[in-house]
């Protein structure tokens, strides 16, 4: 069985706490995890979800660090084609700006399911692809430009 990683990762302060927009995000990913773990199971892909706390310390080196997703190794900025910014946030944040993502043109602050799931996709099947490829092509260097030996699975 192969493993899809995804890794969340926020800010929590002393006491505990985490803005909205980490806390709306949280509830996203999990939600997101426990459907996918149910749809890629008969493709025989198991989720792990980890999700990582950064202090205030930490948060205060790099705001833009927290409410962060990496799947499958890459930032979901980089399985949806979008893009990270900042705005303001509140609460445990304090003054500081916060992550934000910019997909389509349209930007979120707390990152929705249906995001999560997209970019989910699309790993889980750069997951499969590269089954399908090691089954048909030899293990050799390759001229090919996307990295794969054979035209049909183009890996």
């Amino acid at each position: 069985m192969k493993t899809l990683k995804i890794l969340w990762q926020r800010l929590v302060d002393e006491h505990g706490q985490t803005c909205a927009r980490c806390g709306v995000t949280e509830t996203a990913v999990e939600e997101t995890v426990k459907k996918l773990k149910r749809c890629l199971k008969e493709l025989d892909i198991d989720v792990d979800l980890e999700k990582k706390v950064l202090s205030s310390s930490a948060f205060l080196n790099n705001p833009l660090e927290s409410n962060r997703i990496w799947i499958g190794g890459e930032p979901i900025e980089t399985w949806l084609s979008a893009t990270s910014g900042q705005s303001k946030c509140c609460s445990a944040c304090g003054d500081s700006d916060c992550r934000t993502l910019t997909v389509d043109g349209r930007t979120y602050e707390a990152i929705p399911p249906e995001l999560i799931v997209k970019a989910a996709l699309l790993a889980a099947a750069q997951l499969l692809q590269g089954e399908s490829c090691s089954s048909c092509c030899p293990p050799v260097e390759s001229p090919n430009k996307s990295g794969g030996c054979c035209p049909s699975c183009k890996q």
